[in-house]
């Protein structure tokens, strides 16, 4: 009895802080937060296992976090890897606390599952709230040296069928392979079930799959650098609106034969990389709470100490704060219904 008493006690005072934080305005509000977070520890749920981009990106963000949060709490990456970052979206969205001790990082593709109909996520995603992004990527996909794939033609002409690997079915991996597959006729299929970028990788090099997509300039960097710049991993097509000098001569996706619907239905997919390492709070979010999150989160996004962390990891940062980020999430969720119904259509095979 006394047991419950004291969990029942907890969960009053985060629901009456909870209260006390939505309500405040003005200058006691960061005095406030202060007090609430001192001593504390933030979890970033991160939705893939380590060694990967996601993960480079958010051990090089936990440390600097801290300084600029009122009150200082400790910030910690939580692993949480499961069906292309569904399983911590779900967690983030439904099961964490909703005071500003849980933040979640997880795909924008996995965010927008529920417009594209996954039954398995179980969330609204028009109340996530988000507190910024940390990369606008160009992606692609990579294969292996030995496969003798050097274009995207020989994904499309080939007589045999190319496995693709991905991490999930709202993964942007699985995504990027389907445009290939729907818009442009390439003949694959998609392996799903993998924890991460990196765990593609090695099964890229291991000969298990044949190529694999979510290979962006960010994921490379910070998680292929050797393999690409020795040549072992290939890039051979880009999804970029612009190539990338990165990608060398890769070719370029929309440079390829679209109609009018086909190219609108790769924007809503590929567009996504805009937004390629977001920080998510869930809903009901304090305002007191989200505002000085995403204070702190563009001020460690300019702090020299980071930003020279981030260079030795290979980690690169274009920032796009939190108002922004969310009015581009915002955008995606607008998305005509019949190009919703079309990318629903694709996920179906």
């Amino acid at each position: 009895m006394k047991r419950h008493s004291i969990v029942r006690s907890a969960t009053v005072t985060t629901l009456v802080t909870g209260a006390v934080l939505a309500c405040l305005s003005g200058p006691g509000r960061a005095d406030e937060v202060a007090n609430f977070y001192k001593g504390r520890t933030i979890n970033l749920v991160l939705g893939y296992g380590p060694g990967g981009a996601y993960d480079a990106y958010m051990r090089a963000l936990a440390p600097h976090f801290s300084r600029y949060i009122p009150g200082n709490p400790q910030v910690v990456v939580q692993y949480m890897p499961g069906a292309g970052s569904l399983v911590a979206a779900n967690y983030v969205t439904n099961v964490a606390p909703k005071d500003g001790t849980v933040l979640g990082v997880f795909s924008v593709t996995t965010a927008l599952e529920p417009m594209l109909g996954n039954a398995s996520a179980k969330f609204d995603p028009a109340r996530i709230v988000w507190i910024g992004n940390m990369y606008a990527d160009d992606a692609a996909c990579a294969t292996w040296r030995t496969t003798g794939i050097t274009r995207i033609k020989d994904v499309i002409e080939t007589s045999k069928e190319i496995a693709f690997g991905a991490t999930g079915p709202g993964s942007t991996g699985n995504q990027q392979a389907l445009v290939l597959k729907h818009l442009l006729g390439a003949k694959l299929k998609v392996i799903q079930g993998y924890k991460g970028i990196k765990e593609v990788g090695l099964a890229l090099e291991r000969g298990e799959i044949q190529a694999a997509c979510a290979m962006s300039v960010g994921a490379v960097k910070s998680a292929f650098n050797n393999e690409f710049r020795s040549g072992n991993m290939k890039i051979f097509v880009q999804f970029g609106r612009k190539k990338a000098p990165f990608f060398g001569d890769a070719d370029h996706f929309y440079a390829q034969k679209l109609t009018a619907e086909q190219r609108a239905v790769a924007d809503l997919i590929l567009g996504q990389s805009d937004l390629s390492r977001p920080i998510a709070g869930p809903p009901g979010l304090p305002p007191a709470v989200t505002a000085a999150l995403r204070k702190a989160f563009m001020q460690t996004l300019a702090d020299k100490n980071f930003l020279d962390g981030a260079a030795k990891m290979n980690v690169e940062i274009t920032p796009t704060s939190g108002e922004a980020t969310q009015k581009r999430f915002e955008e995606f969720l607008r998305s005509p219904p019949a190009i919703v119904a079309h990318v629903k259509q694709m996920q179906k095979s």
